[in-house]
């Protein structure tokens, strides 16, 4: 490649970032993933658009892979294990139980309805079984769900992954399973290492970078991702789930006391984005629409079972132990997000050369379009409709920890969103443990020095100094004013 190959190269690649980042804004005022955006933007570089031919499936595949790692990654992070934690039962199941109804159901429809062999509808019903984490996790972000939804949705997206990804290549490579009890052990085993490998990266992640002083605030976010991967590559070579260690460990490390961490976050969203826009466009531009034409109905066929009698049933079966009102079953069944992941899916039976491979993928391609151009933008109504929002709850307070090693010590900066309930607490009400007072309060541009009896209003930053031996503390006091206001603790919040 010469230099001005290159040169363009990267002229294009900045147009087309540069397009994805204006689209976001159209998709937030639309109500659509961005997805559909990123794939349009591809279809339109592709053959029957600017003319661009690129039909490598294993770079597509091997591009996607890396992409979902640093989407699970990102989910992870954000993830609040407060919220998640009593889900986390009801999320397994439906990743598991849930994901085998989906498979049966879906492969059937496949089967019976639309003339796929065997192998093609187990493939299919497979493929299209895994809610999207990226999909799930924008919309999650401007739907006010209750936490206990919000919860089981964002863990079953980042746990789902793994267990539809086993079953894709051992209908890859082997055709219907004679023996399900093998296929369900080997399963187990999978997601179990990954499980370990997960929680061992998220937790030494923790301790080292809680006592290792690096030299730079930007090495933190490096060191997190690194992490992040590091899981995901040991959870693989080890014949577990790397999908699974990945979320793991980065749900671990999202949720400790790690310093700059919304800094951390921040960096992730970033490369998440981009992740997601090289993946989408990529999957786009694999793709011929005039191909499509002859998938169009089988494709509305097959999502038509799957979002109105696969996925409420798997909600049913799975989450039957828990007493779920039937709103939330309602719900739960329309919000199975479907986006990159069934796609990126799609490419491993092609790679693994099974036959009807790519009408499976046609067909995936297809699906996805139609049903998220339905499911996304609907969500919040029927959210609506079964009277499921939560505007009223309280907003997480942002805290970032800069360390001060010379000092022993440690710069908390605090900022107070619109829905917090620190919103009318006196500093002196705060309590906070002796070692750590607030030095600055910075509103609406302009800072001082608060007094005890300095009232706290939203959209505040404060400054916060603790030594080392109460950050901790401080911390989970302030994000229990944010949550309860001035009585925390002594009610419980």
């Amino acid at each position: 490649m010469t230099v001005d190959h290159l040169n363009e190269l990267l002229l294009v690649s900045a147009a087309v970032l540069l397009v994805a980042v204006v689209a976001v804004r159209l998709s937030t005022r639309s109500g659509l993933p961005s997805l559909l955006v990123y794939l349009g933007i591809g279809v339109a570089m592709g053959q029957d658009g600017l003319g661009i031919s690129f039909d490598n499936v294993e770079l597509t595949q091997v591009i996607g892979y890396a992409a979902l790692v640093v989407i699970l990654a990102e989910g992870g992070l954000g993830t609040k294990w407060q919220e998640i934690r009593p889900a986390v039962p009801a999320a397994a199941v439906l990743s598991t139980v849930g994901v085998v109804v989906s498979v049966l159901v879906t492969a059937s429809a496949a089967h019976f309805l639309v003339g796929l062999d065997w192998q093609s509808s187990l493939l299919m019903g497979a493929v299209v079984s895994s809610t999207d984490a990226a999909a799930v996790f924008s919309v999650l972000r401007r739907v006010p769900l209750p936490a206990r939804l919000n919860g089981l949705l964002e863990a079953e997206s980042g746990f789902n992954d793994a267990p539809v990804v086993i079953l894709v290549v051992a209908f890859s490579t082997a055709g219907p399973v004679e023996h399900w009890y093998v296929l369900a052990a080997v399963i187990a085993a999978e997601l179990a290492i990954g499980l370990v490998v997960g929680i061992a990266v998220g937790k030494a992640g923790v301790l080292g970078l809680k006592r290792l002083a690096l030299p730079s605030s930007g090495l933190y976010p490096i060191a997190v991702t690194a992490l992040a991967v590091l899981a995901y590559a040991g959870g693989a070579l080890l014949h577990g789930s790397g999908f699974l260690a990945v979320y793991i460990a980065s749900l671990i490390l999202g949720n400790a006391q790690v310093p700059y961490r919304p800094a951390v976050r921040g960096f992730a969203e970033g490369l998440a984005w981009i992740a997601q826009i090289g993946m989408f466009v990529l999957l786009g531009l694999l793709v011929t629409p005039h191909d499509l034409l002859d998938d169009i109905v089988p494709a509305i066929v097959i999502g038509l079972v799957l979002t109105l009698v696969a996925r409420p049933v798997s909600v049913l079966v799975s989450l039957l132990p828990f007493r779920r009102p039937w709103r939330e079953h309602v719900l739960l069944s329309w919000a199975g997000l479907r986006g990159a992941v069934p796609i990126v899916l799609a490419t491993i039976p092609m790679v693994a050369g099974v036959q009807d491979a790519s009408r499976v993928f046609n067909i995936v391609f297809v699906l996805v379009i139609v049903f998220t151009l339905i499911q996304g933008p609907t969500l919040p109504w029927v959210a609506g409709k079964l009277r499921l929002g939560d505007d009223e709850s309280a907003r997480e307070l942002d805290i970032e920890s800069a360390p001060l090693e010379r000092l022993r010590g440690h710069l908390l900066s605090v900022s107070v969103p619109s829905r917090s309930r620190m919103h009318g607490v006196e500093v002196g009400e705060l309590r906070l443990p002796a070692g750590a007072s607030v030095t600055l309060v910075v509103r609406d541009g302009e800072s001082f020095v608060p007094a005890p009896s300095t009232m706290l209003r939203r959209g505040d930053d404060l400054l916060v100094v603790t030594t080392d031996a109460v950050r901790d503390r401080t911390e989970e006091r302030l994000r229990a004013v944010g949550r309860g206001g001035k009585l925390a603790g002594w009610l419980g919040a």
